[in-house]
């Protein structure tokens, strides 16, 4: 299951989960979309592509040919095919998201940084909360708050803002 970040407003642009399955549908072949408009389809290696928006989120989950099965399928249909699979799947998410290649690239870079300095900084403010001997019960309690929205984001699968980890930052 992959989580792709979508340009503000471009869900709305597509038509939600009804215009990500038409999207579907011109991509890959035999698309089909159930009641909460999630779409499946399949196209060349990629034997079972699914996904919808939630949460502001592209959800896809792809089920690609491995071993045997994808050289049995690069020698009937070439690495043409192969080859025309990963640009359909590059274009699918370009127009699902709104945005380009490397712009999801670094998208998922701020992302991974962000969880990674959440982390951190919980580390480090229940390593101070232990030290310190002059905070009061209200700024320990403050702290603990803070950690404990980071904590519940982080738990989410979601990524913390800068200006939450800041938060936590500024009150150490």
């Amino acid at each position: 299951m992959e989580r792709f970040h979508v340009r503000r407003g471009h869900e709305k642009k597509v038509g939600g989960n009804a215009g990500l399955a038409k999207l579907a549908a011109e991509t890959f072949d035999g698309a089909n979309a159930d009641a909460e408009g999630r779409f499946t389809a399949s196209f060349g290696l990629m034997s079972n592509v699914s996904g919808e928006y939630l949460d502001g989120r592209l959800v896809v989950d792809v089920t690609q040919l491995k071993g045997q099965d994808l050289e049995a399928f690069l020698e009937e249909q070439g690495r043409e095919l192969a080859m025309e699979s990963r640009r359909r799947w590059s274009s699918f998410l370009d127009a699902a998201t709104g945005y380009t290649a490397k712009q999801r690239g670094d998208k998922a870079k701020e992302e991974a940084k962000n969880i990674s300095s959440a982390k951190s900084t919980i580390k480090m403010a229940l390593k101070s909360l232990e030290m310190a001997t002059n905070l009061t019960e209200d700024d320990k309690a403050a702290i603990h708050a803070q950690i404990d929205t980071l904590q519940a984001t982080l738990d989410e699968g979601a990524s913390p803002t800068e200006g939450q980890i800041k938060k936590l930052k500024d009150l150490l």
